[in-house]
């Protein structure tokens, strides 16, 4: 098949895919006489695989060791379990930092309850983030 068909197929952009094929992530099965890509079916699967991975937040780097590993012979299954854990445990430290920044958030707007703009600081910028730094 044709990128446009593949592109049907899969639902990815033909723009899409030849940046994957730009990237190492997929390669045409073949050329035709007039230099158009042919495409299996296999190259459907790739794509599935690709946007998946990358939905399990994968960048396209660890998407090409993936495929590597399994274009070397072998099944990837360890190295992809490694790659998850290592995002979980990103998103649990982003999940700690974003709990910490809403708390900040919250005693700053509690305090600015008590700030009347009357009678903020001329030499300061805000009183609200001013007396809360404290």
């Amino acid at each position: 098949m044709r990128i446009s068909d593949l592109s049907a197929a899969s639902g990815v952009s033909a723009q899409a895919i030849r940046f994957y094929e730009r990237r190492g992530l997929l390669t045409p099965s073949a050329r035709e006489d007039n230099g158009y890509r042919r495409y299996d079916d296999s190259a459907i699967a790739r794509l599935t695989f690709i946007r998946t991975a990358q939905s399990a937040g994968l960048t396209l780097a660890e998407i090409g060791s993936i495929i590597s590993i399994r274009e070397a012979g072998e099944a990837p299954c360890k190295h992809v379990t490694l790659l998850l854990a290592s995002k979980r445990d990103e998103i649990q430290r982003r999940q700690r930092e974003l709990a910490l920044l809403e708390s900040e958030l919250i005693r700053l707007i509690d305090a600015s309850h008590a700030v009347d703009p009357a009678t903020c600081a001329t030499g300061g910028v805000c009183d609200v983030i001013a007396m809360t730094s404290h």
